[in-house]
C-alpha cells in the first residue's frame, strides 16, 4: 500500500518566526498563546486539560501518540488545547488497551496540528523570547495571510476565559450521605481533581465560575474548593468577590493553580503575566512547614508576585519552587484556608503532593476553636 502522502503545514510566531512542518489531525488553521510541556508521558490528560484553553502546546516529548488513546484517559468531555506542535506524532500505536490513534483522535476532536517540527529549537526560541501567540495552518501557507491571522488574535494577558470552559449546570459528585460537603467552584476544574475529593469520602457539587456565595452557601458546604483554570485571574472581579465572602465565612477553603492565584487577589496580592510558565511533571517544589521536597505537576501561565506575598500580613508562604523561587503555596493566617500553584492529584505526573487532599479534608473535619 502506498504510504500517506504529507500535507505541508505552517508555524508562524507572532515575533516573523516560522518554522515549516507537516499537518497531523485536522486539516485547517488555528490560533492561541504559544507554551511548552516538558512531560514524557500523559499527553492525552494534558490535552484535556481547562487550563490549557486558548494555547497552542509544543510537546517537548519526541514522541507523541505512540501509546493511542483511551477513552477513560481524560480530564475533561474534549480537547481543550487550539492546537498541537510535534517533532513526532505517532498514528501507529503499541498500547493493547487503547482505543484508536492519535490522528484518529484529534481529528473527531476538529483538532488542528503540525508535525515534524524542531521543537527543541522552538523551546529554546520560547525560553529566550517568552510566550507569544502564534498561528498553525495546513490549509493556508502564504505567510503574509497568516501574519494578518495572527494580528487579530488577543493577548492572553486581560483574558478571561474560567467562565468559557465552566460548567453551565451544576452537578453532584461522592456519597450523597457524606458529612462532608465540598462545595468546587470550577473554573476548569480537572475530573481527577473531583476524584481525589469524592475517594476520600467528600460529597461535592461543582459549580459554575459565576455562582454567587449565596447560592453556593445553599449547599451547606463545610468547605470549599477553588479550581484550577484558563487565562488571567486579575480580571475576574467576580471570582475574588467570592472568594472574600468564604474568608469572612471562615470556611475551610482550598485551591489549585489559578484557586491560587484568586486566593492571592483576595489578599490584595497581585498577579503577574510568567515570561513563559510552568508546565511539566518535575517541578521541584520545597514544603517550607515541612522540609521536604516534592516533584510536582505544573500547568501556569500566571504567578502570584512573590515581593507582594513576602510583604504581605495576611499570608504566609509554605512552598516555593526550587529553580526559580516563584511562590508555590501560601496559608491565610488565622484563617482556614490555604492554596498551592502546583497539581497535586498530578494525573499525569508523581503522586508526592496528594496528601494536601488529606490535609483538606483533616481541616474540614477539625473541630471549630470556642
Amino acid at each position: 500500500m502506498a504510504a500517506k502522502q504529507k500535507v505541508k503545514a505552517i508555524l508562524l510566531l507572532a515575533d516573523g518566526t516560522v518554522f515549516e512542518g507537516h499537518a497531523f489531525g485536522k486539516i485547517g488553521t488555528t490560533t492561541g498563546e504559544l507554551c511548552f510541556n516538558t512531560g514524557m508521558t500523559g499527553y492525552q490528560e494534558v490535552f484535556t486539560d481547562p487550563s490549557y484553553y486558548g494555547q497552542v502546546l509544543i510537546m517537548n516529548n519526541v514522541h507523541v501518540g505512540n501509546y493511542g488513546v483511551k477513552d477513560e484517559d481524560v480530564e475533561s468531555d474534549s480537547v481543550k488545547v487550539k492546537g498541537v506542535i510535534g517533532r513526532n506524532l505517532e498514528e501507529q500505536y503499541s498500547r493493547f488497551e487503547a482505543d484508536g490513534s492519535l490522528q484518529a483522535y484529534f481529528e473527531k476532536q476538529q483538532l488542528v496540528a503540525i508535525d515534524d517540527v524542531d521543537t527543541r529549537a522552538l523551546v529554546a526560541h520560547v525560553r529566550t523570547q517568552g510566550a507569544m501567540n502564534c498561528v498553525i495552518s495546513s490549509e493556508n501557507t502564504d505567510i503574509s495571510s497568516l501574519r494578518e491571522t495572527l494580528e487579530k488574535v488577543p493577548s492572553m494577558d486581560g483574558l478571561e476565559l474560567a467562565s468559557v470552559v465552566s460548567t453551565e449546570e451544576p452537578y453532584f459528585l461522592g456519597d450523597p450521605n457524606s458529612e462532608i460537603r465540598v462545595a468546587v467552584l470550577d473554573y476548569g476544574i480537572k475530573k481527577n481533581i473531583l476524584n481525589c475529593l469524592t475517594e476520600r469520602g467528600a460529597y461535592v457539587k461543582v459549580h459554575s465560575a459565576k455562582t454567587g456565595f449565596e447560592e453556593l452557601q445553599a449547599f451547606k458546604p463545610n468547605g470549599y474548593f477553588i479550581s484550577n483554570g484558563p487565562g488571567d485571574p486579575a480580571p475576574m472581579d467576580y471570582a475574588v468577590s467570592t472568594v472574600k465572602q468564604i474568608l469572612e465565612a471562615e470556611i475551610p477553603l482550598f485551591g489549585i493553580c489559578l484557586g491560587h492565584q484568586l486566593l492571592a487577589l483576595a489578599n490584595d496580592i497581585p498577579t503577574f503575566k510568567m515570561h513563559h510558565g510552568h508546565r511539566g511533571l518535575n517541578h521541584p517544589v520545597k514544603n517550607i512547614i515541612s522540609g521536604k521536597s516534592e516533584i510536582t505537576t505544573q500547568n501556569h501561565g500566571f504567578g502570584v508576585d512573590p515581593a507582594a506575598v513576602r510583604a504581605s500580613d495576611k499570608v504566609e508562604i509554605t512552598h516555593v519552587n526550587l529553580n526559580d523561587d516563584s511562590i508555590e503555596g501560601i496559608r491565610v493566617k488565622n484563617k482556614p484556608a490555604f492554596s498551592v500553584q502546583y497539581h497535586p492529584e498530578a494525573t499525569p505526573g508523581p503522586h508526592d503532593s496528594r496528601y494536601l487532599f488529606d490535609e483538606f479534608l483533616a481541616m474540614i473535619k477539625a473541630p471549630v476553636a470556642n
